[in-house]
């Protein structure tokens, strides 16, 4: 977790934009991004993330004295917090929209599925904190989030999911982030909970336009199964166009009770690839809070 950010500008008297006027009346910018670090839990179909300095302070020295250092990483592009393009999972042979998998890859990018598709997202961002629905702290290892889970949190909630809606499911595996056993989190033993296949179909027939949860794998993982089979992936993926975002850390907005939002995220240009690093934004106002604390 990097942490919350309030930022609060001039305030000036009068201003065209109301989203330039909410900025500079104040706002709190809640990370929901992973810290990257060596090491870190990951799926192991990946490959892991490296970073190291080829160059550092000293080794080369400028007359006046300056130095510089430079890094390297090597990461694959669905490792710590990140969001899944069309290109990333096909079904039967097919991408999103029909598409064949192996003709629209050419010259080993994916020029119509790529991340770089993916725009820029200023949206309504939702928290559906299931556990804290469920009276519990976390969901049971393997546990599937269930339609009438998702309904009961939205409604307790009070932030019923709308069309172009971004859902972050919380089931406060996140904790596990950290844990000193790196196995804690990906759980291939005890398996991990997420919504399964009827759970994305709710999700895709609200017509949200992406879901994103705080697991390594967005959806339930069933115990010993690894990733053997991810149904919640061909259906948002392939079948609804729903992007995925994994790997979230939803445990200081959870911690607020924040639970509608705007939400930014914009992946990196990566022409052609099936995903990119991610670092999303819930960004809420802060205007009343200093009058709610008189």
């Amino acid at each position: 977790m990097t942490g919350t950010a309030s930022i609060t500008g001039p305030r000036p008297t009068s201003t065209p934009d109301p989203l330039l006027a909410a900025v500079a009346r104040g706002v709190r910018v809640i990370d929901l991004g992973r810290r990257l670090y060596i090491g870190m839990p990951q799926s192991p179909n990946h490959p892991a993330y490296w970073h190291t300095l080829p160059r550092r302070h000293g080794d080369r020295v400028r007359a006046d004295g300056g130095s510089a250092a430079n890094d390297m990483l090597v990461m694959g592009t669905h490792v710590g917090t990140h969001i899944d393009a069309f290109a990333h999972v096909s079904h039967n042979g097919r991408l999103h929209g029909g598409a064949d998998a192996q003709e629209a890859n050419r010259g080993g990018v994916y020029p119509d599925h790529g991340v770089h598709t993916i725009a820029p997202m200023v949206r309504r961002g939702v928290l559906l904190d299931v556990p804290a629905a469920l009276g519990t702290e976390v969901c049971e290892p393997g546990y599937e989030i269930t339609v009438a889970d998702l309904e009961a949190t939205e409604e307790l909630q009070g932030t019923p999911v709308r069309d172009g809606d971004v859902v972050l499911i919380r089931s406060g595996w996140g904790r596990r982030f950290d844990a000193p056993e790196r196995d804690a989190y990906i759980g291939h033993d005890s398996g991990v909970p997420g919504v399964g296949e009827a759970g994305a179909r709710w999700l895709a027939a609200r017509g949200v336009h992406a879901a994103g949860a705080d697991s390594i794998a967005f959806e339930r993982l069933a115990p010993g199964a690894g990733h053997a089979s991810l149904p919640a992936h061909r259906v948002l993926l392939v079948e609804a166009g729903v992007y995925i975002i994994e790997t979230l850390d939803l445990e200081e907005i959870a911690d607020r009770r924040v639970h509608e939002f705007t939400f930014l995220l914009s992946p990196l240009p990566l022409f052609g690839a099936t995903g990119s690093p991610v670092r999303p934004l819930a960004v809420v106002s802060t205007a009343g809070e200093d009058e709610g604390r008189g």
